[in-house]
């Protein structure tokens, strides 16, 4: 489907009535919750929400690390939650433990940031439940929701919807006719557009770039420089996330020939799942499939360590925001 909604297939159009039915309802369900205080529940720090409006990878996660290391810099003590999509702790909500917790009992994208970031993370289907959770437990001053733009039972400072700026919003429909969970103008009620993949900042969006960093082996945690791969520029290309294109395309750009194994988003990894890879080929994955693999990485098996980029002219935008709030 994703395919048919952004290459604007017109069969599509059969499914218009049901998407303005779901159009009505998006629309009435958010207007009920603005209009009535009492269902929401604000948080006594703020919060700050990064999500999206389409279905699909918009580079949420990435945008959550930037945020925790930029708060930090500034001083705050940020904590995430997270829907945990997949996950099966003992309960919820749960306080990942980066250290003991996997990727099949919390999540792979709430485990990767908990490990790489070294934060607070309360995953919860029931976003105010989780933040409830994480104020009780832990000493943070502000609170980032890893997706949740659409959970209105949660008050929220700050939205931040990300789009990605290659397919934009597809044809524009809400579900199932297009790719989109709120109408297109709910773009122009968030406090900030953030462009995935864009150049430069418009008066539409902030541009962000996902800067490769570094290889990192899934194994022993080693780090070798891109331009200094001594390994073979042939390699198996594993990427169970939203757009995996976007990765294969990363990876040719830095001068790999990529054997690609594109996963469903989220994909729930074993052993056996790569054995049609080449075992004589290194193998490359996202950060965030590597979080998976940890229990049955081999020795040549590596990821690919990203960065967000935002421009000062965000940062700035952002810091004023906060300032005005807290």
């Amino acid at each position: 489907m994703l395919r048919a909604w952004y290459d604007g297939h017109a069969w599509l159009k059969l499914l218009r009535p049901l998407s303005l039915l779901y159009r009505a309802v998006a629309t009435r369900r958010r207007r009920s919750y603005l209009s009535d205080s009492a269902a929401s529940w604000q948080p006594p720090v703020p919060l700050i929400v990064v999500g999206n409006i389409t279905l699909g990878g918009t580079g949420k996660t990435p945008m959550v690390i930037w945020l925790i290391e930029h708060l930090q810099r500034r001083g705050f003590r940020p904590g995430v939650i997270s829907r945990g999509y997949g996950a099966a702790p003992p309960s919820f909500p749960w306080l990942i433990d980066a250290a003991l917790d996997t990727s099949g009992q919390v999540g792979d994208e709430p485990l990767l940031v908990a490990r790489r970031c070294n934060v607070p993370v309360v995953i919860d289907p029931d976003r105010s439940r989780a933040a409830r959770q994480l104020l009780a437990q832990c000493k943070v001053d502000l609170i980032i929701s890893d997706d949740g733009l659409q959970h209105y039972r949660m008050g929220r400072t700050l939205e931040l919807a990300l789009v990605d700026a290659a397919r934009g919003l597809g044809n524009a429909q809400c579900l199932p006719e297009g790719p989109l969970r709120e109408p297109p103008e709910r773009l122009d009620s968030v406090d900030f557009v953030i462009r995935n993949g864009a150049n430069s900042d418009r008066p539409d969006g902030f541009a962000m770039q996902l800067r490769p960093s570094a290889l990192v082996n899934i194994c022993t945690g080693e780090r070798c420089d891109i331009a200094s791969w001594p390994h073979s520029r042939t390699v198996n290309a594993v990427a169970g996330i939203g757009n995996p294109g976007r990765f294969f395309d990363t990876l040719k750009g830095l001068s790999f020939s990529p054997r690609e194994y594109a996963f469903g988003d989220h994909a729930d990894y074993n052993a056996d799942s790569f054995a049609g890879l080449d075992p004589a080929l290194p193998v490359i994955m996202t950060e965030k499939d590597a979080v998976k693999c940890i229990g049955f990485a081999q020795a040549n098996w590596w990821y690919l360590a990203v960065d967000a980029e935002l421009s000062d002219a965000f940062a700035a935008a952002l810091d004023a925001r906060l300032g005005a709030v807290h």
